[in-house]
């Protein structure tokens, strides 16, 4: 019994010791960006690295905010998220029900179509998507940004699992009652799928924030760029002021931080569920 107890006690602590570890590697980004942004140009760039500043240079921060349109850039991309997860929701869970509860030809054909989109490294959609806004006339706006997310695959595939696990006799019950799919959809469906929506409303929320690529490809103009774009257009050709452009991720994270903190209930049950369900 005592030896049970001392091996229980070393996985106890070696799987302690792995969290700590995971816990600090994660941190670490954090923590330099918060470092770098207090350094001088210097030292930013010093061989080999200093951990702590000699001087805190506050004046970084005042730099990053001259340097860019900080509210122009939260107003956009306070909208893209807005959009992303409103097109998220409304075609995800329309379609997720027709995928999950609809028999109609050829469903299991386009449902592979949406699988293979998911597959796909998103780069390849990239050229015929600009070519599509561009003949549009909609490139440097907020639909350029919002365009490539109309619709969503992982959203289309989270709902129809959903869906397809709800019992038969819901739906039975409710045709005979004169029912017909668009009623039992906004009626019985979607009240049942609030975690489902409430959890990827927050995954397209992350993705909408995070994304860089399509941002700085759709929208040249500095007023029209999202955060991560216009950070990343800090970066200069020989060399780069390497505090400024941590003050200005600095400033940028906030929204989502606070995001983060009035809904860190629904984060944490919405990656439990999508992991559960994954």
């Amino acid at each position: 019994m005592a030896r049970l107890n001392q091996k229980e006690k070393i996985n106890k602590l070696i799987i302690h010791t792995i969290i700590i570890i995971g816990g600090l590697t994660m941190l670490f980004p954090f923590a330099w960006m918060i470092i770098t942004a207090l350094k001088s140009y210097g030292e930013s760039i010093m061989i080999p690295p200093t951990l702590f500043p000699q001087e805190i240079r506050l004046d970084n921060f005042q730099k990053a905010w001259n340097a860019l349109p900080f509210i122009d850039l939260y107003t956009n991309t306070l909208l893209l998220i807005f959009w992303r997860v409103f097109f998220a929701l409304v075609t995800s869970s329309m379609a997720g029900y027709a995928f999950g509860r609809i028999e109609f030809p050829g469903r299991n054909v386009l449902f592979s179509i949406v699988l293979i989109q998911m597959m796909l490294p998103p780069q390849i959609f990239i050229v015929p998507q600009y070519l599509m806004v561009a003949k549009l006339g909609w490139l440097n706006s907020i639909t350029a940004l919002v365009f490539p997310g109309l619709v969503s695959a992982f959203g289309t595939f989270l709902m129809r699992q959903f869906y397809k696990g709800i019992p038969k006799d819901i739906e039975e019950a409710a045709i005979l009652d004169g029912c017909n799919h668009f009623t039992i959809f906004r009626k019985i469906m979607l009240p049942l799928s609030k975690n489902n929506l409430v959890a990827l409303a927050i995954f397209t929320a992350l993705f909408a924030y995070k994304e860089l690529m399509w941002p700085l490809i759709a929208n040249m103009s500095l007023e029209k760029m999202t955060l991560s774009s216009a950070i990343a257009s800090l970066k200069g050709q020989y060399d780069t002021e390497f505090p400024v452009v941590m003050s200005a991720s600095f400033i940028a994270m906030w929204p989502m931080l606070l995001l983060y903190i009035v809904f860190q209930k629904h984060f944490i049950q919405g990656i439990a569920f999508t992991g559960s369900k994954g």
